[in-house]
C-alpha cells in the first residue's frame, strides 16, 4: 500500500488566472485547527524529519517545489509537489522530510489540530520504536 495519498483540488479559472478553493471536510477530509506556511528555504536546506502522534495534514506547494519523504518505519516513499491544484494527505504516525526547495517554493501546510510539541517525534529510532510498538499492539 503507498503512502501517497492525494487530495485533488478543482481549479477555477478564466483568463484572469486560475483559483483554487480549499474548504475543511470537502477538498480538505478533516476539521482545519492551524495553517502555515514554509517559504525562503535557503538552498541546500531540509525540514521536517519528525512524525506526529496524532497530528494529520494536507501539504501543498502553491508555488514552486520541493521533495517529499514519507515513512511509516516499514517502507518509504518520495515524491515532488509541484502542482498546486494537488495536495498530499499525510496521516499521524508517518515520519515526512522535505527536501530540495526551489528558490520560489511555498508548501503550504492544513493540520487538524493546534500546535501541541508533545505529538511531536523528532527522533528517527524513537518513530522506529513506536511504530515497532503500535504493530505488536
Amino acid at each position: 500500500m503507498s503512502l501517497l495519498s492525494w487530495l485533488k483540488f478543482s481549479e477555477l479559472g478564466d483568463e484572469r488566472g486560475n483559483l483554487v478553493a480549499l474548504e475543511q471536510d470537502r477538498t480538505i477530509p478533516f476539521e482545519v485547527k492551524r495553517v502555515y506556511y514554509i517559504y525562503r528555504t535557503q538552498p541546500g536546506v531540509s525540514r521536517g524529519f519528525h512524525a506526529h502522534k496524532d497530528l494529520k495534514q494536507a501539504a501543498v506547494c502553491v508555488a514552486g517545489k520541493c521533495r517529499m519523504v514519507l515513512d511509516d518505519g516499514k517502507q518509504r516513499e518520495e515524491t515532488w509537489l509541484d502542482n498546486p491544484a494537488r495536495g498530499l494527505l499525510i496521516e499521524s504516525g508517518i515520519w515526512r522530510e522535505m527536501h530540495d526547495f526551489s528558490p520560489d517554493c511555498v508548501l503550504l501546510v492544513l493540520a487538524n489540530r493546534l500546535y501541541d510539541e508533545s505529538d511531536y517525534i523528532r527522533n528517527y529510532d524513537e518513530f522506529l520504536a513506536m511504530t515497532e510498538a503500535m504493530k505488536r499492539g
